[in-house]
């Protein structure tokens, strides 16, 4: 494995361990290419491995792809150039990249995605509330889902207009239940989010997408219901991300602990200046027009 890759793995795993993943999720390392280049120094940051961003990819010599999403998700039989998903993996790893999958990892851990929209949701009220875990509790290190509980009630479009503002979004879509009422907590989760969702004590579900009938349901057990995109909910965190496996990478260069990197591998990344890369071609898949 390539020093890059090896550290950067490293230090994913201190941001948001593996052990707080789902067990139903594909996350670590997705694939190894049996070719690392030694002048890749770039590591792109992408919500999907789409098409659009393979072909951003290749155009510099990069080493690792972190994909929050997996791009392999159910069991496969082949792996051929037919597939446009596999196709795109087969192409990196030729290419001497290899890909990285955090996914519901990133979701659990303290500071992670949900934790930052639970920032949107608190608004100017940072201070005066509080947000819990909401469904399995895994140790000291996070949980599956958020819960904000605001200490003064708030009408729901104050927090649709924070939300929107949070994410950077012109609209989202909001369920009412018929009778309407002030807002003192909200149920979040990342992504798509009815099955952990569903049935939570909450004024509001706050996610990227559920199905039709499990919004129906929601509005008629009195709660509203805000869907902001499936991938409008996690994009704006690649930033954070980015800042954080930074300041991480920095971190094992300087830590001799045995979970860490090797003495000669501490000098040798350390010579190494990344590229840490957001993917300009990442984007929501579906246009409102």
């Amino acid at each position: 494995m390539s020093i890059v890759v090896k550290s950067v793995c490293k230090a994913l795993e201190r941001i948001a361990p593996l052990r707080l993943a789902e067990s139903w999720d594909k996350v670590g390392l997705i694939i190894e290419s049996p070719v690392p280049r030694s002048d890749a120094k770039r590591v792109v940051l992408t919500i999907d491995l789409t098409t659009a961003v393979l072909e951003e990819t290749l155009k510099v010599p990069t080493a690792l792809v972190i994909t929050y999403h997996p791009p392999l998700f159910q069991p496969i039989t082949s792996l051929t150039l037919a597939n446009p998903l596999q196709a795109s993996l087969l192409k990196l790893s030729a290419a001497g990249t290899s890909v990285f999958c955090p996914h519901s990892s990133l979701d659990a851990t303290w500071g992670g995605i949900n934790d930052w929209l639970a920032e949107g949701v608190m608004g100017l009220q940072k201070a005066t509330g509080k947000v819990d875990i909401l469904g399995e509790v895994k140790g000291e290190a996070g949980g599956a889902g958020r819960i904000v509980t605001l200490d003064e009630p708030i009408p729901i479009e104050e927090l649709v207009q924070r939300v929107k503002k949070h994410l950077v979004l012109s609209q989202v879509d909001v369920g009412r239940p018929l009778v309407q009422k002030s807002i003192k907590s909200v149920a979040i989760c990342a992504g798509a989010g009815g099955s952990l969702l569903s049935g939570v004590d909450a004024d509001v579900y706050f996610t990227g997408e559920m199905q039709h009938h499990e919004v129906l349901g929601a509005v008629a057990r009195g709660r509203y219901v805000m869907l902001c995109g499936h991938t409008n909910t996690e994009r704006g965190y690649l930033p954070i991300l980015a800042k954080k496996l930074l300041d991480a990478l920095s971190e094992l260069v300087r830590d001799e602990s045995p979970d860490g990197l090797s003495p000669e591998e501490r000098i040798e990344i350390g010579k190494y200046q990344l590229d840490i890369h957001i993917s300009e071609a990442d984007r929501h898949p579906l246009d409102r027009m």
